[in-house]
């Protein structure tokens, strides 16, 4: 053991300021799924690379492969022109490879200075926890990152807790980052620090990979890109010639369109068309909350009025931990308010269970598809027949593999009724999700619904929501993607410090201007 760790410790380029980073040719199959085929990706030193595709396309499992948390079947990693033998977290991180995952692995229970040294590979056995503070506060300081070190992890935001996560990482002699939908539920500020350490760490040698869905972000940040579909590299574009690192802004339009259109023709081998929300003609009311008295043990907030018309889409904006998921469990019937009505096309459901408001029409789909929404370790089918009216206590396994084969072809689940979901990919379990909704359906309640979703999903979950708006349904979704607020909302109401504010068109509102509000403007 001692032997092996020594010769990777010789051929580690973790101390070197520039890193080039070479996958060549790599193979991973789960079963059947031929997950990365003859997969080759060069990162050149000094640069911030992007990785997209559609969910589905491997892109997890080759950066995995990368940061040692998953194996290859075959391939060779190269770093600096030199193989480099990586089957774990902590090999990767001796060669100086560092991952920063969508949910930062982290201990929420420990403060921000004892996660920071924990697991660092030069961790004497008597800790020095000054000298390590005060690193901790230099590497802040370099990157304008205000993190209380004795503050509790899990009293952090996501962005300070990623924050935390890249200055450990660095502390470590991480050379390469790689970072998996860094802005998924982060601000606004957060992400603008977020984007200057990252050209900053370009600048310095560093080696930057980008995994994200959001072309906005590839296009303002990254050199080059690198595009799968289906475990296959299908192509790449140089960013850097056609002026990365500006703001998203500040694209002239036809070229930002024109790079944008590159880019989605090779994730999906086409253009996709944006789905368009009608205007509502229905004056009937699928939700009215009357004098709502909301508590938790850091909020209280109170509405005087809400009526929902069906058919109508509310946006729901705000910092996370503002008060939304408490909302929107209140309209579920899964908390009860501290005061106030709640009426369901016209039925007061005040403080009923919450099988009275799913008999009444209500469906809530949280954000964790897979802790709260699903069942995992359960197959398609399985989750199928639990949706289904029961008939005694027996199951009917020929009608739930029917009616699982119907959901699969109906919304494109790229699994088998036998799929357990949490082999499925994230769009793919939101589909899922979509597929075991009620129909008819008066009030959709929802967290983040396209979170972590390639384009081609998010379309297609919004024309899977406006087909039901068509049918009447009435929508309330919570969001950290305040285009898609501004997009598809007939109304918004922000949420800010235990303050809402009334509902607000959203013609009159653009991203900007939302962002506003949610720092308390309204």
């Amino acid at each position: 053991m001692h032997r092996r760790k020594a010769r990777i410790s010789r051929r580690t380029p973790a101390n070197s300021s520039t890193v080039k980073v070479e996958l060549r040719h790599i193979h991973k199959r789960f079963g059947n799924v031929h997950a990365n085929d003859d997969v080759s990706l060069t990162v050149e030193a000094g640069t911030i690379h992007g990785l997209l595709g559609e969910n589905g396309a491997g892109k997890s499992t080759l950066v995995k492969i990368l940061s040692g948390f998953i194996s290859r079947d075959s391939g060779e990693i190269v770093l600096d022109g030199r193989p480099a033998h990586i089957q774990s977290p902590a090999d990767a991180l001796r060669y100086g490879i560092g991952m920063l995952h969508q949910d930062p692995l982290d201990f929420p229970p420990l403060t921000a200075i004892e996660n920071f040294m924990a697991g660092s590979p030069t961790t004497p056995a008597l800790l020095n926890v000054r000298a390590a503070e005060r690193n901790f506060r230099a590497l802040c300081r370099q990157f304008n990152f205000d993190l209380d070190p004795h503050a509790r992890v899990s009293d952090l935001t996501v962005g300070e807790r990623q924050q935390l996560e890249i200055v450990r990482l660095l502390a470590n002699g991480a050379g390469t980052l790689i970072l998996d939908e860094p802005t998924t539920g982060i601000s606004a500020t957060q992400k603008t620090l977020l984007f200057d350490a990252l050209r900053r760490l370009a600048q310095e040698g560093k080696s930057i990979i980008f995994v994200s869905h959001k072309l906005e972000d590839v296009e303002a940040l990254c050199d080059c890109v690198t595009v799968m579909r289906r475990g296959r590299v299908v192509g790449e574009l140089n960013l850097r010639a056609n002026g990365a690192g500006r703001a998203h802004g500040d694209w002239p339009a036809g070229e930002r369109f024109d790079v944008a259109a590159r880019i989605v023709e090779m994730m999906f081998g086409r253009e996709l068309a944006m789905p368009v929300k009608p205007a509502i003609h229905q004056d009937e009311t699928a939700l009215v909350l009357e004098g709502l008295l909301l508590r938790s043990d850091r909020l209280e907030m109170h509405i005087g009025h809400l009526a929902v018309r069906r058919g109508e889409v509310i946006g729901i904006a705000g910092l996370e931990g503002s008060g939304q998921q408490l909302f929107l469990l209140t309209c579920a019937g899964l908390e009860h308010p501290a005061a106030g009505s709640i009426y369901v096309s016209g039925r007061n459901l005040t403080r009923q269970p919450y099988s009275a408001f799913v008999k009444a029409g209500v469906c809530y789909l949280p954000a964790d598809r897979l802790r709260e929404g699903l069942i995992s370790g359960l197959s398609i089918q399985e989750h199928v027949a639990l949706r289904m009216p029961s008939r005694g206590i027996f199951i009917n396994r020929a009608a739930a593999a029917q009616e699982a084969e119907r959901a699969i072809a109906t919304f494109n689940i790229r699994g088998r009724p036998d799929t357990a979901v949490e082999q499925l990919s994230g769009g793919n379990q939101q589909r899922t999700q979509l597929a075991l909704m009620p129909s008819p359906l008066n009030v959709l309640l929802m967290e983040h619904p396209t979170r972590g979703l390639d384009i081609e999903s998010t379309l297609w979950v919004w024309q899977q929501l406006i087909a039901r708006c068509n049918q009447g349904t009435a929508i309330l979704f919570a969001s950290s993607d305040l285009d898609e607020i501004v997009q598809y909302s007939d109304r918004v109401i922000v949420f800010s410090g235990g303050r809402i504010s009334p509902p607000i068109a959203a013609a009159a509102l653009t991203a900007d201007s939302l962002g506003q509000m949610i720092g308390g403007r309204f």
